[in-house]
């Protein structure tokens, strides 16, 4: 099996570029992509039950890897939640298939997001890890329209090494994650309003 093209890019020109950037001696201390995980959580449907398996064959086409399904930990009269009730499905994807899921995702799945100027950089935890939610699947090119039973959104969490935000939107930037330049967007609203 070849290298994925995103993996090769990271060690011959992304980590080079980072060491150099951020002023590390040791090549351990460069961050790294170390997963991604790919969310969906079905706990307004109605009918909750076909909702969850509905998401789970949508992940599957999205990230090629079978997502395992999740259970609320407690019940909530409130929200006609049982304790042990299937809510969501989670997928997490590492090695080969989290580098292929990444290149589709910043060449293919992103600029089909409607009127795309790029992605909110506001989605960091503090830590360097990523975290992004998508309306609706039908940006991705592995879902058929007219299959479409049901809107189901998604979130996709990157998790990296990277100790804060600078370094982990730094990575991510060098990867070629579409940021949107905050500065840009709040004066090209100004001037619309």
């Amino acid at each position: 099996m070849s290298t994925p093209v995103l993996q090769k890019q990271y060690a011959e020109k992304v980590a080079p570029a980072l060491k150099e950037k951020l002023g590390y001696t040791n090549p351990h201390q460069i961050p790294r992509l170390e997963k991604i995980v790919v969310t969906s959580c079905m706990g307004k449907a109605p009918d909750r039950k076909v909702a969850v398996d509905d998401a789970v064959s949508e992940i599957a086409k999205i990230t090629g890897q079978k997502p395992s399904i999740t259970y609320s930990k407690k019940a909530v009269a409130n929200f006609k939640l049982r304790e042990g009730e299937a809510l969501g499905a989670r997928v997490t994807l590492r090695g080969a298939r989290m580098w292929e899921f990444l290149h589709r995702f910043i060449n293919v799945t992103a600029p089909n997001i409607r009127d795309f100027r790029g992605i909110s950089p506001k989605g960091f935890d503090g830590r360097g890890n990523y975290a992004v939610g998508l309306p609706d699947q039908s940006i991705f090119p592995e879902i058929e329209l007219d299959q479409i039973k049901r809107t189901i959104g998604f979130d996709i969490i990157f998790v990296t090494t990277a100790k804060t935000n600078d370094e982990g939107r730094a990575l991510l930037t060098e990867l070629g994650l579409p940021f949107r330049d905050v500065k840009k967007a709040e004066t090209t609203e100004g001037a619309a309003a």
